[in-house]
């Protein structure tokens, strides 16, 4: 076999595209930093390709049919896109899945605290990441705080530029002979990812002086107590925009790439494959890097129920349509891939290992060691595939998630197949994955919208 590096393929139209693609990309992670920030930008440019909301049209009774473009949203932290073809739902949907949630602290339920002139926020890290690494860093706050008369604030401090940022402390290195001396996940404890939030004291109070200040400005700026930090969730990440990366900007350098390079580029498959015979889906989820729980994770049955009310509404719905919809679908579970890294070039099979701008990457596996835990994608739905992106003139390579002993991970693979239908996992390379600040290829992005393009025509 031989590998083919994409960037040699493209003429200045195509390159156009590119940029194009990757100037939009960009501007959606800086809008969507979080879940309900990304539903809310998703639902913005669904809206403007004229997707109608599933509850306008069940209310209305109006009945859905070939052609009718569709989302659904729940809680705010998930969504799910629908463009209904000219074929029967029995036979089958082609589905993009994405998880639009990434690694980040958490502000705790009763976080506030003064030590010493300093106040705190208490937090608890989400996700899979290196404690070390969100140490020193610019950070943002974005967030929703639920106040008991119903009033829902929306927070996000730390991105104006006249904003403040907020930051996790280290010791400094003239002091820090044992700290550095401890094990990388030893370095920084959880409990001491403690966001500084504030040094000024109030004027003539003797106890807590800088904290009675801060909660003065909550209640001043937010109309804000400290209770109310009880029914808030706030998420700490990294301050500052999506960046081109390298001296050619053949990269992207941004937080929350893994997955939001796959949900981006999933919705804009959808809205470019306008006409599909198959009806077609992008599912965007949450939770997904803690195991895919919870009401608004791929574990729930919002999806499933979604399709029972696309059926119902198009007057065709029972029980077994339902099912054989679902087991005849297929689904590109759209989610990033370990980077082949040379600095680290130990922890992977080299010729089993995703390399930046060789395109889209096809994981048949995941899981761990022994593929535990993983959904193993059928050979037959993998040449299936290949057919469709070899007609389509669009780069893609094979890897897995580094040497069969050294680690592992998953996806929302596994949860679809239970209702029997192919899946296979599918998406873009990644370096520094998990870490605050991700980096991807220009060119792996652009194959991967043209490989879920042709995917949702053509599968």
């Amino acid at each position: 076999m031989k590998s083919v590096n994409a960037w040699n393929k493209y003429d200045k139209e195509e390159m156009e595209n590119l940029e194009k693609l990757c100037k939009d990309y960009r501007d959606f992670l800086d809008n969507g930093k979080t879940e309900r920030e990304c539903v809310k930008e998703i639902v913005k440019q669904a809206k403007h390709a004229g997707y109608a909301d599933i509850k306008d049209i069940i209310k209305s009774g109006s009945k859905v049919k070939s052609g009718d473009k569709i989302y659904a949203v729940w809680m705010d932290k998930t969504v799910a896109l629908f463009n209904i073809g000219k074929r029967s739902m029995e036979k089958g949907m082609n589905i993009l899945g994405a998880h639009i949630d990434s690694p980040r602290m958490d502000v705790k339920q009763n976080p506030l605290y003064e030590k010493d002139g300093f106040a705190y926020l208490d937090t608890h890290y989400y996700g899979g990441i290196k404690k070390y690494q969100w140490v020193t860093l610019p950070l943002a706050i974005h967030g929703v705080v639920a106040k008991t008369n119903g009033e829902l604030l929306h927070i996000n401090i730390g991105e104006d530029k006249h904003d403040p940022v907020f930051c996790v402390t280290d010791l400094l290195i003239h002091l820090a002979g044992t700290q550095m001396e401890k094990k990388a996940n030893k370095v920084i404890e959880g409990e001491e990812l403690d966001i500084l939030f504030g040094s000024r004291p109030v004027k003539g109070e003797e106890k807590e002086a800088v904290k009675a200040g801060v909660l003065a400005l909550l209640k001043k700026k937010y109309g804000m107590k400290e209770e109310d930090f009880i029914s808030a969730e706030l998420e700490i990440v990294p301050a500052g925009k999506a960046r081109e990366c390298g001296i050619d900007k053949s990269m992207i350098m941004a937080y929350g790439q893994d997955d939001r390079v796959c949900a981006y580029t999933s919705m804009a498959a959808m809205f470019e494959a306008d006409t599909p015979e198959k009806t077609t889906c992008c599912l965007l989820t949450d939770k997904e890097e803690i195991g895919s729980v919870g009401a608004t994770g791929m574990q729930s049955h919002f999806f499933e129920n979604m399709v029972a009310e696309i059926l119902n509404a198009m007057g065709d719905y029972n029980e077994i349509k339902l099912r054989r919809c679902l087991a005849s679908s297929r689904m590109l579970s759209s989610d990033v891939s370990a980077g082949y890294d040379p600095t680290f070039a130990s922890a992977f099979d080299k010729k089993n290992a995703a390399i930046f701008g060789e395109g889209m990457v096809f994981n048949k596996f995941t899981g761990s060691r022994g593929k535990s835990g993983s959904n193993d994608a059928n050979a037959e739905y993998l040449g299936a595939i290949r057919k469709v992106l070899d007609d389509a003139d669009v780069c893609y390579q094979t890897a897995e998630l580094g040497k069969v002993d050294i680690g592992g991970g998953g996806t929302i693979a596994y949860i679809l197949s239970l209702y029997g239908m192919e899946v296979v996992d599918c998406g873009v390379a990644v370096l520094n994955m998990h870490a605050p600040w991700e980096i991807t290829s220009k060119a792996d992005i652009y194959e991967t919208k043209k490989g879920y393009v042709a995917f949702l025509l053509g599968a």
